[in-house]
């Protein structure tokens, strides 16, 4: 697995999470103003942070402890998006196809997260000597 990928910017799950990222944004523009200090700064911080957070654990892949929490941070604002998803939903800001299209795709974005946590050896780079 990790001889194909070379930079994050390659993984699916970053693909994914940035796809996602630029369609919140777009999105978002359609929210009411009142709602630009909260929902549409929220739902756009935390789309964006879950493309970073993927990122930071691919700086951070030299030591297992930093990758996974950096991988769980991501899963947290993945977690947090279908929050301000069903939140534009429930308020009338998002259809709901447009909106349960992007909770699943965040979901699906959670659960691969998952899987690069659980098999967090297979991407850490070796480090003989430094303390992991």
């Amino acid at each position: 697995m990790q001889d194909f990928i070379h930079t994050y910017q390659e993984l699916q799950v970053y693909q994914l999470a940035f796809d996602c990222s630029t369609e919140i944004f777009h999105l978002s523009r359609s929210f009411p103003k009142d709602e630009t200090t909260l929902l549409t700064h929220q739902s756009l911080a935390a789309s964006r942070s879950v493309c970073a957070s993927i990122a930071e654990a691919w700086g951070k892949r030299r030591y297992r402890k930093a990758f996974v929490a950096k991988l769980s941070d991501a899963q947290a604002e993945a977690a947090e998006m279908q929050t301000w998803i069903q939140v534009a939903i429930r308020c009338g800001y998002l259809g709901g196809e447009v909106g349960q299209e992007l909770f699943g795709r965040y979901g699906l974005i959670f659960a691969a997260l998952d899987r690069l946590i659980e098999n967090a050896a297979v991407w850490v780079k070796s480090s003989e000597g430094i303390s992991q």
